[in-house]
């Protein structure tokens, strides 16, 4: 009989390897598990104890519920969660709802997508979530359930009814459940009639029920789409009629007290669709001997505080609104139109009350003194972007003939030094691409077209952000509050993977402790004309912090501004309506200004803006999306081109080179594989066959679903195999296994480094 073999005993790993086990685990981890790893067994559990208490007395790691080791600060494997916002890939952020400290900031938690037939999650939603640790600053999150769920949500649908009653379904994409309507909650709604809908507590099986408070009318009015958008939300429309009494009894002020600019000739230059003009310009050569070549600018802005005083009825639905948005068929304005269009509009030839400023800069652009009044303007004409433009160029018409040389030239000449100073301190040059939607009489779409950027664009930018400025510095140098516009630089652990992600592509982006807007702008330059030019922009957009409102200034990283606070859009912004109000009380400009109550709380003011400011981006986004989505919806089958704009767990965004319009790839429908989701080099990475669907890349789709009400595209890759997505050395294989494409669990994943150069 041959004798039994001895089963050799594993090594004893060393506390580096203990410690990097429990860093790499994605929950934390018992003396049991590093164990099991680790093939530990009999009197060599004792020492495995002694090591994990020395790594606990060095602060390596700490110990949770259940006597479990995970490193220091780390998030517990089960813990309750709100959902703070959706990033630009669609997917859900959360935040602990106990996270307390204030000096440092919660790790990035991503939300799973929800199951089937739960309705997506959205900013504000509680939830218990399971975490699974993707880095030590990085989480991935399940929902165990969702907590706080209140019985007055609104949900806007399409109302619809079958055998049992009425039914909604819901507008948003991200809500996959629909919801019984009684008929007695029904309001008289007719079958696809879109409605607005209270949902109620229920204790029925099944869906849950919900109640219409107010119908919008039919789907098969194009306007429908933009109405979706408005109410799904929450964009106040309308106007309590205090606001309007207000706005119906304002008069056109008169000159005492104000500054005569009626003979300087001032100009409005916005979109030929644009319907309130709340900036004017002019320029001139300075006759400063000391100031050679350089310019005088005049800004003048509409006075809107003259007229929405603090604490009126204007006042307060101004700040709920916060904002006006902007869909392509209409405009919901912060202020009545017998405001927004009449008297706060700078109109040519009439009376306009206004908040001027005049600039003066040097040769390069730099600003060297200015001086804010209170005027009465009288605009010399109202052009357009393309008229001016048109006229630069030599083609000028009967409108911009006679402005061409007194005018316009110096403008331009004006611009010319202001945009020198822009290159010379060296901003954030990302000019990204926009769409606008063309539609006819009856409010159906024409065409999608890239909106035009043209100097006169530019000339108009330059100077409203040279007054800008300007506002920032007076209130400063008068110790006036100032709601000031902020743009951070990024957060550093944004910056290392974009670090490694540039260096994989052979582009440096520089380290150091203070990180100037120009080492991207250098960046950008050296990739322009290259395929991966609209790669590297979107990664770098992608690394960038949102700009927001606050009292406290932290400067513009994107402007490579020190001081700057948003002066000249009153009417369609409350946050300049702030600024025009501290100007107005700490030069002793007259009526409407700033109150103590206002200063002091900015901070909150701030807060609520910046909320709405989102609020209104996200509304136009979705409305944007309804009308490609309604657009194509007849060409369901056709076959497009486009690139890879966004890469997620649960599969690829594709951006259609034709419209612009963005769509899902679901991973569900990718070749047979497991697919690791590999954030450094923004790509999804096949486990066992090595296909890589990355960031940029373009691509052949089929379009498989267009959803007008909830303005989502669904597209399928053409052909897998010719797609110029499958970049593995070997190929991709001759046969493959049935099946579908699945993320791979974060509990296994290997993730692969990006190859690091020159270091």
């Amino acid at each position: 009989m041959e004798p039994t073999r001895r089963k050799k005993e594993a090594p004893f790993p060393s506390k580096d390897q203990v410690l990097e086990f429990i860093r790499e685990s994605p929950t934390p981890v018992g003396k049991r598990e590093i164990a099991r790893a680790f093939h530990i067994t009999g009197d060599a559990r004792v020492l495995l104890k002694h090591l994990l208490k020395e790594l606990e007395q060095e602060g390596a790691v700490e110990k949770g519920a259940g006597r479990r080791m995970a490193p220091p600060a780390a998030l517990p494997e089960v813990a309750v969660l709100v959902v703070t916002g959706i990033d630009t890939d669609g997917e859900a952020l959360a935040r602990p709802v106990n996270w307390t400290d204030e000096e440092n900031p919660p790790p990035e938690i991503f939300m799973r997508p929800e199951r089937r037939g739960h309705p997506a999650l959205a900013p504000g939603d509680r939830v218990l979530a399971r975490l699974s640790r993707i880095s030590d600053r990085r989480y991935e999150a399940r929902t165990i359930r969702r907590l706080d769920a209140g019985s007055t949500a609104r949900i806007v649908g399409i109302y619809e009814t079958g055998r049992e009653g009425g039914r909604l379904r819901p507008a948003d994409r991200r809500t996959r459940t629909e919801f019984v309507i009684l008929p007695q909650n029904s309001e008289g709604a007719r079958p696809g009639e879109l409605v607005v809908a209270e949902v109620l507590p229920s204790s029925r099986m099944g869906l849950k029920q919900a109640r219409v408070i107010e119908r919008l009318g039919g789907l098969d009015d194009p306007r429908a789409v933009s109405l979706i958008a408005i109410h799904q939300n929450g964009i106040p429309t309308a106007f309590p009629q205090a606001a309007l009494d207000e706005a119906a009894a304002a008069a056109e002020p008169a000159l005492e007290g104000r500054t005569d600019l009626r003979d300087i000739p001032l100009v409005t230059i916005d979109g030929a669709d644009a319907r309130d003009f709340d900036d004017a310009v002019h320029a001139e050569p300075d006759t400063d001997p000391a100031n050679p070549g350089g310019w005088h600018l005049l800004v003048a802005i509409a006075d809107v505080c003259f007229y929405v005083t603090p604490g009126s009825a204007l006042d307060r639905t101004a700040f709920e609104r916060g904002n006006s948005c902007y869909f392509p068929d209409r405009v919901v304005p912060m202020l009545p139109e017998a405001l927004s269009n009449e008297l706060c509009s700078l109109k040519p030839g009439v009376n306009r009350g206004c908040l001027a400023v005049h600039l003066w800069i040097d040769r390069d652009g730099t600003l060297k003194r200015h001086r804010f009044v209170r005027g009465l303007m009288r605009s010399a004409a109202r052009l357009t972007y393309e008229q001016v433009q048109a006229a630069r160029d030599g083609r000028p018409d009967e409108t911009t003939g006679p402005l061409l040389e007194r005018v316009i030239a110096p403008l331009y000449g004006a611009y010319e030094a202001l945009a020198a100073a822009r290159r010379r301190r060296g901003t954030l040059e990302l000019d990204l691409p926009e769409r606008k939607v063309a539609l006819d009489e009856a409010g159906e779409i024409v065409r999608i077209d890239v909106r035009e950027r043209l100097d006169s664009h530019r000339l108009i930018e330059e100077f409203m952000i040279c007054a800008n400025v300007a506002a920032a510095e007076a209130l400063e140098a008068r110790h006036a509050p100032c709601l000031y516009r902020v743009h951070a630089e990024p957060a550093r652990d944004k910056l290392e993977p974009l670090r490694e992600f540039l260096d994989s592509l052979g582009y440096n982006l520089a380290r150091g402790q203070v990180l100037a807007p120009a080492a991207f702008t250098r960046i950008l330059e050296k990739a322009a004309g290259t395929p991966d030019s609209e790669l590297i922009s979107s990664v770098i957009l992608r690394s960038q912090a949102q700009a927001v409102y606050q009292p406290d200034n932290i400067g513009h990283f994107g402007l490579a501004l020190v001081k700057y606070a948003h002066f000249t859009s009153p009417i369609r912004r409350y946050a300049d309506l702030i600024v025009h109000r501290s100007l107005v009380r700490a030069f002793g400009l007259g009526t409407g200004g700033l109150t103590e109550d206002e200063a002091d709380r900015l901070d909150r003011i701030g807060d609520h803006i910046s909320m709405t400011e989102r609020r209104a981006a996200e509304a136009e986004r979705d409305a944007m999306d309804r009308y490609v989505a309604r657009y194509l919806a007849d060409r369901v089958g056709a076959t497009f081109t486009g690139k890879i704009g966004g890469v997620t767990r649960f599969g690829l965004f594709v951006t259609l080179t034709e419209t612009g319009a963005d769509g899902i790839v679901p991973i569900s429908t990718l070749p047979d594989d497991f697919y690791d989701h590999v954030e450094a080099e923004h790509a999804l990475v096949g486990r066992r066959w090595g296909r890589r669907y990355r960031l940029g890349t373009q691509v052949k789709v089929v379009l498989r679903e267009a959803d007008p009400v909830a303005g989502s595209l669904v597209f399928q890759l053409l052909d897998p195999e010719d797609a110029a997505l499958a970049d593995s050395p070997a190929g991709p294989p001759r046969s493959r296994p049935r099946g579908r494409g699945q993320v791979a669990p974060p509990s296994t994943l290997d993730r692969p480094r990006p190859p690091r150069r020159g270091r």
